[in-house]
């Protein structure tokens, strides 16, 4: 990002009130901070802060957090949007708590550590533009690092993987080829993201973002061509998919014994 940008937006943000006094950083995030966006893509920031803020027309979104929320304000400039949201500093003390190494030695179930939202937000401490307080994100992806936030991730989306891939195969036995297939297609989606975390590229809760992310953490073994040739069932033969399934199901259980969780 240019620097006059980066400026330009926090100019936005503060001429808007937007930006607390308290505030301990601010980040764009999303796919602008990728190089991904459009011109319809919105702007996407997030504000942390030490007290919650009080500012006229926030909505809140629930979290299992405490408190159990992070405001949220949005608005259009140029018939673009912008929204930003406000997460508390020690909020990221309790998401990185949920995914510490002796949380994941206690065996925590890895589908149920983090909700979405907050998934998300621990991947973008390293994948985003900082605005402001570059020394609070220094520390914070430290303990990131440190932490087994990869392990859960990597964990559960094999697992989930896994269980696509037992539903393919007792679906083709029974001859149920259209849920088989759609099962096929689920375990693939989830094996690439386990692939592509293992390689620090997280976001599977955005799977729009899927190709950027493969060509970015460029993984070995596995082509983006092959990929997306998988991805968009270029050799799906409807009148006998089971080749296909064959071969998804093969792919998806290599990437399983390929793909280091720990």
């Amino acid at each position: 990002m240019q620097e006059n940008e980066s400026g330009q937006w926090l100019r936005v943000l503060r001429e808007r009130q937007l930006i607390p006094e308290d505030a301990l950083a601010v980040s764009l995030v999303g796919s602008v901070a990728h190089g991904w966006h459009n011109e319809r893509s919105d702007y996407d920031f997030y504000v942390v802060t030490s007290r919650e803020p009080d500012l006229p027309g926030q909505s809140s979104i629930t979290l299992p957090l405490n408190p159990p929320r992070v405001r949220s304000q949005s608005f259009y400039l140029e018939e673009r949007r912008w929204e930003v949201t406000y997460w508390l500093d020690s909020h990221y003390d309790q998401m990185l708590a949920k995914v510490s190494e002796d949380e994941y030695n206690r065996g925590v179930a890895p589908a149920r550590v983090l909700a979405p939202r907050e998934e998300l937000a621990l991947g973008r401490l390293d994948s985003r533009v900082i605005l402001r307080g570059a020394e609070w994100f220094e520390a914070r992806s430290k303990q990131l690092a440190e932490s087994a936030f990869r392990s859960f991730m990597i964990a559960r989306s094999l697992g989930a993987s896994d269980n696509c891939v037992e539903d393919a195969l007792g679906q083709m036995k029974a001859g149920n080829l259209e849920s088989a297939t759609l099962s096929a297609r689920a375990a693939l989606g989830s094996s690439i993201d386990a692939l592509l975390e293992g390689h620090g590229q997280f976001g599977s809760q955005a799977p729009k973002w899927r190709p950027q992310r493969f060509r970015a953490a460029r993984p070995d073994g596995l082509s983006f061509e092959d990929y997306w040739a998988l991805e968009t069932m270029r050799d799906y033969d409807p009148e006998d998919p089971r080749p296909w399934i064959n071969q998804v199901l093969t792919i998806c259980q290599d990437i399983a014994m390929r793909v280091e969780v720990s």
